[in-house]
């Protein structure tokens, strides 16, 4: 009854602040809940009516299309990849988390053919990428941080160039409309929004029906609603049964968007799981958060009851607890005992951050 009480809260809180129950409902599956838990969530949440405008996205299966075995990448001491081995099963959304310069891209390079491996082997829909790189490249498609076009072809000419490439013959307005972009047919591509350019890059991506697309930090520099713009377009490619590999250094994107995540930091993957049980790895915790102006000794905050794990910096603050409230009476007392004042406080519930946090000992930066 406990999971079904968290899961009745979140309905409750996502309802609160405006997210759609088809939303929320996909959360909850991307991060690893069962369908029939939280329909059954939705039916106590409604006084037993279930939930609205629930639609079911296709669960990815269990047969791996890419399989990464003891994967590394040198350039001369520096080794940006360090023996990292994962699957991407087909159908799903796989997120790799971690900061810049973790090794995010540079793997994804890898599998894509684009870098040359130094050790270790991958295979994409049975395929060899050292060996069988042409091959590879038939069955991806890949959206790059930063892409090249002719900047005097409109997007249709771009969309037909690219398909000629592959020897194919598309529809491009077929695919402008995928990314909402068919206005923008006639349009060159310096004469678009950011969020644009990154929608019609993944355009670009889809041309050759791709079993697997590759997209390595999507939304970085776009706004909040080119980022949820871009987010849908994803749930939507993925819904059709196109397995997708994503690299990000947003908590909230890969939370939404991922059904399992492999955190990444220091060329090494620290953890791999779905959203749910990394979650659940923390136990019931949760952070507080403080500034003070005045230095506050590491022993003062680690001897605050109910502290289980202590960050600081630049005057900021964090409070791993298990009992928020116990610590939070603490923390006031301990303020007056050592004379710091406290600002900007929040309580905020257990997220991929503190995951992070717990991990490598450090918070993930942009």
């Amino acid at each position: 009854m406990t999971e079904l009480n968290e899961l009745i809260a979140y309905i409750t809180e996502a309802r609160a602040v405006g997210i759609s129950d088809q939303e929320a409902t996909l959360q909850l599956e991307r991060a690893g809940w069962q369908a029939s838990d939280i329909q059954a969530a939705f039916m106590h949440a409604n006084g037993g009516q279930g939930a609205h405008a629930h639609v079911r996205v296709p669960s990815p299966n269990r047969q791996p299309i890419i399989q990464v075995r003891n994967l590394v990448k040198r350039y001369g001491n520096l080794t940006a990849v360090d023996d990292i081995s994962f699957e991407v099963y087909a159908g799903e959304v796989f997120g790799i988390l971690g900061p810049n310069g973790a090794g995010k891209t540079t793997t994804l390079e890898m599998i894509e053919g684009l870098k040359r491996i130094s050790g270790g082997s991958i295979h994409v829909d049975g395929k060899d990428v050292s060996r069988e790189t042409h091959a590879v490249k038939e069955v991806i498609g890949v959206q790059l941080q930063a892409s090249s076009f002719f900047e005097t072809l409109s997007l249709k000419e771009l969309l037909e160039t690219f398909a000629a490439l592959y020897n194919r013959t598309v529809d491009p307005m077929e695919l402008l409309a995928d990314v909402q972009l068919t206005d923008k047919a006639s349009a060159q591509v310096k004469e678009l929004s950011g969020g644009q350019k990154q929608r019609f890059s993944i355009a670009v991506g889809l041309v050759n029906k791709p079993k697997v697309l590759f997209l390595d930090e999507p939304t970085t520099g776009l706004d909040p609603q080119a980022r949820r713009n871009l987010w849908d377009l994803v749930t939507q490619i993925k819904s059709r049964g196109t397995t997708i590999v994503l690299t990000t250094h947003y908590m909230d994107e890969a939370e939404v968007l991922c059904d399992r995540i492999a955190v990444m930091d220091h060329a090494k993957i620290v953890a791999l799981d779905t959203t749910r049980n990394l979650l659940n790895s923390l136990g019931s915790v949760s952070t507080i958060e403080f500034k003070s102006e005045t230095d506050i000794a590491r022993p003062v905050l680690e001897h605050i009851s109910g502290v289980e794990a202590v960050l600081s910096e630049n005057g900021t603050h964090f409070l791993t607890s298990s009992d928020p409230q116990r610590t939070l009476d603490a923390l006031f007392i301990s303020s007056r005992q050592h004379h710091f004042g406290i600002g900007e406080l929040m309580l905020k519930r257990a997220t991929l951050e503190d995951v992070f946090l717990k991990l490598t000992g450090h918070q993930l930066r942009d």
